[in-house]
């Protein structure tokens, strides 16, 4: 019978809690350290991870030298998607917040996603996806946010700033001329909709499935910057 093991705990900076990575048979599970025991991802389950980058990355792929953001890089399925939907001279920055979580995916992580931090068109910056979307101005074609659970029902309150007007005016600013943001979440809001449309994008949401063709369903949201 298949059980839980325990592998490694890693602290969430700032006072955040912890993240516990787990083996569950041939799987790997990440929790939140204490939760009420629910899985924030797991190695089999990647479908949604997979389209978040897939969708805005074959969007901007023919561009020269194209640039991508990607917040949160989990365990690597997003990273290794958007390698894969993008050209040899592109570059994939993910803004990572916990350090551990970079070190699973060069560990026991790494071989489940094709080992996506090997890519040389890989750049890893251990911070705040806030604070990298303030500082570089018109420096991506794509932007794709997967930080928490979305819109609603976040972990971490310190998030809520990415989904707030003020965050989605800094992601405009971010992108470059018909940039594309995408943002994952465990479940539709239409209000959130809203927020993109006045924030300037041109906003579609897109129901995926988690794992497969059946079963849960996660939303992502695809909105092209219309003004540059």
């Amino acid at each position: 019978m298949k059980r839980f093991v325990l592998l490694d705990t890693t602290p969430i900076p700032d006072n955040g809690g912890a993240l516990c990575l787990f083996e569950y048979g041939e799987d790997f599970v990440i929790k939140i350290q204490g939760g009420d025991g629910g899985q924030l991802m797991n190695t089999r389950m990647h479908g949604s991870e997979d389209a978040l980058a897939q969708i805005p990355c074959r969007k901007v792929a023919g561009r020269p030298d194209s640039r991508v953001l990607i917040g949160g890089l989990g365990m690597g399925f997003t990273l290794a998607s958007a390698l894969k939907h993008l050209g040899k001279t592109a570059e994939v920055v993910v803004a990572e917040l916990v350090p551990g979580v970079v070190e699973w995916n060069r560990g026991p992580l790494g071989e489940k996603s094709g080992r996506p931090l090997l890519d040389p068109r890989t750049v890893i910056r251990l911070e705040d996806v806030a604070k990298v979307l303030q500082a570089e101005p018109q420096g991506f074609d794509a932007i794709m946010l997967d930080v928490d659970n979305g819109p609603e029902g976040l972990t971490q309150k310190a998030n809520s700033w990415l989904y707030s007007a003020g965050g989605l005016a800094a992601c405009a600013k971010a992108l470059r001329p018909k940039g594309v943001l995408a943002v994952w979440s465990a479940s539709a809001d239409r209000l959130f909709s809203d927020k993109l449309r006045k924030a300037g994008f041109k906003a579609e949401e897109v129901q995926v499935f988690a794992h497969g063709n059946k079963g849960t369903r996660h939303t992502i949201w695809i909105a092209e910057k219309l003004k540059g």
